[in-house]
């Protein structure tokens, strides 16, 4: 049986794919990827692909400036030498967009597992994970669920724990590899010096740990343990390189913008440790079973976008303002940037090159996650720097254990000891939240009952009245956006009817 994925994201996103295609071969099924022609070459660190599809998006659109048939044509052209060739019996889109979910269900044989389309050209999600995936990449830094768990449950997957083991490189580009790093390194180095990778860049200028700290990082860990850095980055990073050189004197190993994927695949399974932003090298490295310690800022949380690897060690600020939201500007002038500081990230490392663990510690200035595996298989966070019973990490808790119970479509059990756990200042606010969320959903449910037996006009301006009521109520505060993109989601969905409506808006209010 063939089964095609669809997925037209980035590096990052792409590579945390792998455990579908793993639980996919472990089926017994023969699987091909479809994806963006600019990530095929990231697609061939996959395993267990069979075939990768690269679609050629930015073509499409340009042959479109000359006119509308002949772009259609070179898509028909396209698609009868690829996907149709590749003849796929079932259909996994894991990407939200309008485009790849028509692409997915022109060549579906029955429905579409995760993002599809009806007949009617409506929205289908074949599972309310897959609203939940739509709705956490638009409200990232408040989702509790890694994306890799996320995809494998809009995927339909996801019942046994995951098997995230990207392509390893071969014995000659392993050995390759090792001589690049011993031919740059000191002529006097040890062959058991401890390589540890830096990665210096992020996809954003506030997401990006500054260099100075890097280099006094290079500095603690050559002084303590022998530790030679190896730079990391694509070419645009290349001014990254430069300031790290001109703030150590530790030697060092600068790889910035000289290795293909596959090379830089070989160089980080040579290393003992990666030391990273948030980023699709740290993905990389979590597949390739390297340790990691990456530093989460300004937008970026590890809750959902961390390494999915267990006893990673995952960094952010401890400030009450992160993570922050999409599209907000920073008052602070960036303040997180600075909040975790190279000397803690040092003890943290000697500490795992001692021990071959992260431990608890004094982490001042940041909170520090460690990650690991939860009782359903989910990769989860364990606090190292006595956070678990912070606000937030009891909301990121109530989320996970509330959601995946409410997405797998279970009967809801209550979160254990309710807010009680919160600071008194969060147990009245969320409190209030939930009452008058409650109070709302009953209101509808008399309303509704009132309209299936006289569906007057009155009763319905009153109706869509306390909809809106508390669909606002929901997306205007912090805590229970992403609930509001699921009730949107879940009423505007076609062949609704009052009797399933009110069904559905029961499960809402448990």
């Amino acid at each position: 049986m063939r089964t095609l994925v669809v997925n037209l994201t980035r590096f990052g996103d792409l590579l945390q794919t792998q455990p579908v295609f793993s639980e996919l071969a472990a089926m017994g099924r023969e699987t091909g990827l479809l994806c963006l022609d600019n990530f095929a070459s990231a697609a061939g660190l996959l395993s267990d692909v069979d075939a990768i599809l690269p679609t050629p998006g930015a073509r499409f659109l340009a042959a479109l400036d000359a006119g509308w048939p002949g772009a259609l044509a070179a898509f028909a052209d396209w698609e009868r030498e690829t996907v149709s060739a590749f003849a796929p019996d079932e259909v996994i889109n894991l990407t939200p967009a309008v485009s790849a979910r028509l692409l997915a269900s022109r060549h579906a044989r029955e429905r579409v597992a995760g993002f599809g389309m009806d007949a009617e050209g409506f929205r289908s999600d074949s599972t309310p994970w897959a609203a939940f995936l739509e709705a956490s990449g638009a409200n990232r830094g408040i989702s509790p669920f890694n994306l890799v768990d996320m995809f494998r449950r809009t995927a339909g997957l996801g019942r046994t724990p995951a098997s995230f083991r990207l392509r390893r490189p071969d014995a000659g580009a392993l050995a390759a590899a090792r001589k690049r790093l011993f031919d740059a390194a000191p002529p006097d180095t040890a062959p058991a010096v401890r390589f540890t990778a830096f990665q210096l860049g992020a996809s954003e200028e506030r997401r990006r740990w500054p260099t100075a700290f890097f280099a006094r990082l290079a500095d603690l860990l050559h002084q303590e343990a022998g530790a030679i850095p190896v730079l990391l980055g694509t070419a645009a990073e290349a001014r990254l390189g430069e300031a790290f050189a001109a703030q150590t004197g530790t030697p060092h190993v600068n790889l910035i913008g000289g290795t293909s994927l596959s090379e830089l695949a070989a160089v980080l399974a040579n290393t003992a440790l990666l030391v990273t932003n948030d980023t699709g090298t740290m993905h990389l490295a979590a597949g390739l079973d390297v340790p990691i310690a990456a530093v989460f800022l300004a937008t970026a949380q590890p809750f959902d976008t961390g390494p999915y690897r267990e006893g990673c060690l995952c960094l952010e600020p401890d400030m009450d303002c992160h993570p922050c939201r999409f599209g907000t500007v920073c008052e602070r002038d960036n303040a997180c940037r600075r909040a975790v500081r190279p000397e803690i990230v040092g003890r943290a490392a000697l500490a795992y090159f001692r021990d071959g663990a992260f431990t608890p510690d004094d982490f001042s200035g940041a909170r520090a996650w460690l990650s690991r595996r939860d009782a359903y298989g989910f990769m989860d966070l364990s606090s190292l720097s006595g956070h678990e019973r912070e606000d937030r990490a009891l909301w990121i808790a109530a989320q996970r254990f509330l959601y995946r119970q409410f997405l797998d479509e279970e009967d809801i059990v209550p979160f254990p000891g309710g807010v009680s756990g919160f600071s008194p200042e969060a147990a009245k606010e969320l409190s209030e939240l939930l009452a008058a969320s409650d109070g709302l959903l009953m209101l509808l449910e008399k309303q509704g009952a009132v309209l299936a037996v006289r569906p007057l006009e009155a009763m319905k301006t009153k109706f869509l009245s306390t909809w809106r009521k508390l669909h606002q109520l929901w997306l205007s505060g912090s805590h229970l956006p992403i609930l509001a993109h699921l009730w949107m989601h879940g009423s505007q969905e076609p062949g609704q009817d009052l009797d399933r409506f009110l069904l559905q808006l029961s499960r809402y209010r448990a």
